[in-house]
């Protein structure tokens, strides 16, 4: 058995690896590179992915999130015919997830070339788009969905089992089963997981009893997340002072699970009386889309969500939340100077309306920009993080004014003591472990962290690139 880490390997984004056993070859996930320039051109050494993409059998996904999911296109458009399986609720979110990224893609090479026009310069330089809107759409009728906890014969000699990994909608983790001569290995891949008795979603399912090879995540893994009552607590005195400053607070928010986690902890927040009656513009087809297909998944949410959402529909009047489609719309937010509440894709302020949005609140000094996500390193949302006085937005130098709030308890990625908890999960040392998805600092604190609390040996901390042989 070879394994070979593409991506999320000394970083976060672009997860991929690329697994061989016998006459077998299959993808773990197969995801974009993001976080800015450097991230760009990532993407774009990518493209050819440095194997024969016809070679594949089938791709794996752990779930939506186009960090793991955001090169499938890409993968198809190259020749790759064979399945790709990933939970149903995965499979509707990706319906959505996929066409968006191309159709930013494709308006980013527009917005590039007038600019280039109007500065009389020529195409050259500007990168092509990586896949088309109409080349996403196809990559979708790949798709195999599959239900928790079902194990599903994906080869002659492997099979797969997805266990919710409590992250996002239709998050899983997995366990591969090869069989053939002597005994069955067995592949656990965590995904991306997330962290217990937080809302919305059920909480990660544990792993297997044991496993030979392990991939684990390590976003979080050198520090510890802030309670979620300590979160609260920010997150009402950023609400009250930025009311009190007759400006308007902007929450940049992934689509796909923080923004829904954001319209809960709004609502329930009013619904304690820890904060008046609000007004919530979530201003992100995507995200609209993605709160529509969660609503339409009550089953894998908690139950907390649920009682919630009764609460706000049998009260419309506490927390209006509108959804807003049109880009006319989306323009008019602009005209209001006070009071408003934005959620705005894309999490890390890279695309999306979210720009627009920091673009005209940034340099307003009554205003408040809420942060509530991981930001990579080299992208906007890290920029503004990182304390920067003066951002550039669409070519201009925009100052930041605004009061930057970052808040460390919604995070939909487990901290390090739930990610060791979740180890702990096993019943004995997997065979090899490998801490992937993290920066290169995070993996190696917490590769440090299993070695030390869980006495496990075998633990390497693999390279983009790199390949195993085992």
């Amino acid at each position: 058995m070879r394994l070979v880490f593409l991506g999320a390997a000394g970083e976060v984004t672009g997860s991929c690896t690329l697994v061989e056993t016998g006459d077998v070859r299959f993808l773990v996930d197969c995801g974009m590179f993001q976080g800015g320039p450097e991230a760009r051109r990532k993407n774009q050494r990518a493209l050819d992915f440095g194997f024969d993409v016809r070679g594949i059998d089938f791709v794996l996904l752990t779930h939506a999130h186009i960090d793991h999911s955001g090169l499938l296109p890409r993968l198809t458009m190259l020749g790759y015919r064979g399945p790709i399986y990933a939970t149903r609720a995965t499979v509707d979110l990706l319906a959505v997830l996929l066409p968006d990224s191309a159709h930013i893609q494709e308006k980013e090479a527009e917005w590039q070339l007038r600019h280039r026009h109007r500065r009389g310069k020529g195409e050259r330089g500007i990168p092509a788009p990586l896949y088309s809107v109409a080349q996403a759409l196809a990559c979708l009728k790949q798709l195999q969905p599959v239900d928790y906890w079902r194990a599903v014969q994906v080869a002659e000699r492997v099979s797969v089992v997805f266990r919710d990994a409590g992250h996002i909608l239709g998050s899983a983790s997995l366990e591969v089963t090869v069989t053939g001569e002597g005994k069955p290995r067995r592949l656990v891949f965590s995904g991306d997981l997330g962290m217990s008795g937080r809302p919305v979603l059920r909480d990660p399912e544990p792993p297997p009893a044991e496993a030979d090879v392990l991939l684990i995540e390590s976003t979080y893994g050198d520090r510890l997340h802030r309670s979620l009552s300590e979160t609260e607590d920010e997150i009402v005195a950023a609400i009250e002072r930025t009311r009190a400053a007759k400006g308007n607070l902007i929450i940049p928010a992934f689509a796909v699970g923080r923004t829904q986690e954001i319209i809960y902890l709004l609502t329930d927040l009013v619904r304690r009386k820890r904060l008046s009656p609000l007004k919530i513009y979530v201003d992100s087809p995507m995200a609209n889309s993605a709160t529509r297909i969660t609503l339409a998944h009550p089953d894998l949410l908690d139950r907390e969500a649920r009682e919630l959402l009764a609460w706000q529909q049998a009260h419309p009047d506490k927390v209006k939340i509108e959804f807003v489609a049109d880009v006319e719309h989306s323009k008019a937010l602009n005209d209001i100077r006070s009071g408003a509440v934005i959620v705005s894709a894309s999490g890390m302020c890279e695309a999306g309306r979210i720009k627009y949005h920091l673009r005209e609140n940034l340099p307003r000094s009554e205003c408040a920009v809420l942060i509530a996500g991981f930001q990579a390193a080299g992208s906007l949302g890290r920029r503004l993080v990182d304390g920067a006085r003066l951002v550039t937005i669409f070519g201009v130098q925009v100052p930041v004014r605004a009061r930057i709030y970052t808040v460390g308890g919604l995070s939909a990625h487990a901290d390090q003591a739930a990610l060791l908890q979740w180890l702990a999960g096993f019943h004995k040392p997997p065979g090899r472990t490998f801490v992937v998805h993290g920066e290169a600092g995070a993996s190696a604190n917490f590769a440090k962290a299993i070695g030390e609390q869980l006495m496990w040996s075998a633990v390497d901390l693999p390279q983009s690139g790199e390949s195993y042989s085992l």
